[in-house]
């Protein structure tokens, strides 16, 4: 059980503490849990759950990196290894938004760290697509690409941010953040920067006005303890720069890397998302991502405190490349299904969560 204490707690707004948010976790209740966090996820955005017209694209899964829980790097010339041009980036976003009939708000794009790509590839990337869709808003680079372009390109990381927003880069996902515990991170990706670098990164992003998401990858060798620690780290910098629009629970998937391992439980999941919106008290959303929870289990996280299900997504192929077994489309007609049927209104966004339809 919850000890009330905590409970009234949640339900009078104040924050919780480390030690707090590790007993709600170990509590076999989960119902008591879901309540909780539902009744916060309400406080926060009344009963609405939003989702978004998107479009996934990985540039190329060449990478000088092997984080050992990645199914997706490849090095230059190896089988299965690719790299697309700008020409192809943008045949993409028009085909699809032909084929699939949808207006596509939002482009994420994510890949890895090409070893010839220079930094005007990058930037250039970024001016085409907006030039030929100055609608659409783009979501791209992880921290650690941030990283890598400014080695790259010999800009610090304030010169390298600012000329990609120059030319067009709107939003940084949240990807790379992994888990920030040391010890953990030298298991999982010791080339990787550290967690420190990942927030410092992120800290720089919002003090130049760039708003941008967080993640925590779970499921694999970490502990509760790094879970919760992972959390308030983030939960600080909101403090300092209110720059984070939402937060990502990225469900850890063991097939075709270096880890192996197992899946994570449907308990577990709905647990990480429910703390995760009990202690994140100052993000204003928490995502279930559909791509790495499969249907079912993101329509009973929105009864878990989670208030966002993504979008269309159209193309992913990190995590299926790891063993996700989620289809690569979600149509629009679905999200709005999966939504109500919980008793939530849907609500169609963009990628700053302005409001554009409210679907009854």
């Amino acid at each position: 059980m919850i000890p009330k204490k905590i409970k009234e707690k949640i339900l009078a707004g104040q924050r919780l503490e480390r030690s707090e948010a590790l007993e709600i976790y170990s509590s076999e209740n989960i119902f008591d849990i879901a309540r909780l966090a539902n009744k916060v996820a309400i406080r926060y955005n009344d009963n609405k759950v939003y989702f978004i017209l998107n479009r996934h694209i990985n540039p190329t899964n060449i990478c000088i990196n092997r984080c050992k829980f990645c199914a997706f790097s490849r090095s230059k010339g190896q089988e299965g290894a690719y790299e697309l041009t700008i020409d192809e980036i943008i045949n993409k976003i028009k085909e699809d938004s032909i084929k699939f009939n949808i207006p596509i708000r939002e482009v994420h794009i994510v890949g890895g760290l090409h070893p010839q790509w220079q930094f005007d590839y990058y930037l250039r990337m970024l001016k085409e697509i907006k030039n030929n869709f100055p609608h659409i808003a783009i979501k791209a680079f992880t921290a650690v690409e941030i990283d890598y372009m400014s080695k790259i390109s010999g800009l610090d990381i304030v010169e390298t941010l600012s000329a990609l927003k120059k030319n067009g880069l709107d939003i940084l996902p949240g990807g790379g953040a992994e888990i920030f515990a040391e010890k953990i991170r030298q298991q999982l990706c010791p080339e990787k920067i550290k967690g420190e670098r990942w927030l410092e990164i992120m800290e720089i992003a919002h003090n130049l006005g760039i708003k941008t998401n967080a993640s925590m990858l779970y499921g694999h060798v970490e502990s509760i303890e790094d879970r919760v620690d992972h959390l308030i780290r983030l939960r600080d910098l909101q403090d300092k720069t209110n720059g984070f629009q939402a937060f990502i629970p990225l469900a850890y998937h063991p097939k075709n890397n270096q880890m192996g391992g197992y899946y994570t439980s449907a308990i577990e999941d709905l647990k990480t998302i429910a703390l995760s919106r009990l202690v994140l008290d100052n993000f204003p959303h928490i995502k279930a991502y559909w791509v790495m929870l499969g249907q079912k289990i993101s329509q009973i996280a929105l009864l878990f405190g989670a208030d966002d299900i993504d979008g269309t997504v159209i193309e992913e192929k990190i995590t299926h490349l790891a063993g996700s077994t989620s289809p690569q489309i979600m149509h629009k007609d679905i999200l709005i299904n999966i939504i109500k049927k919980t008793g939530k209104r849907p609500v169609e966004r963009d990628a700053f969560y302005n409001i554009i339809e409210e679907i009854s």
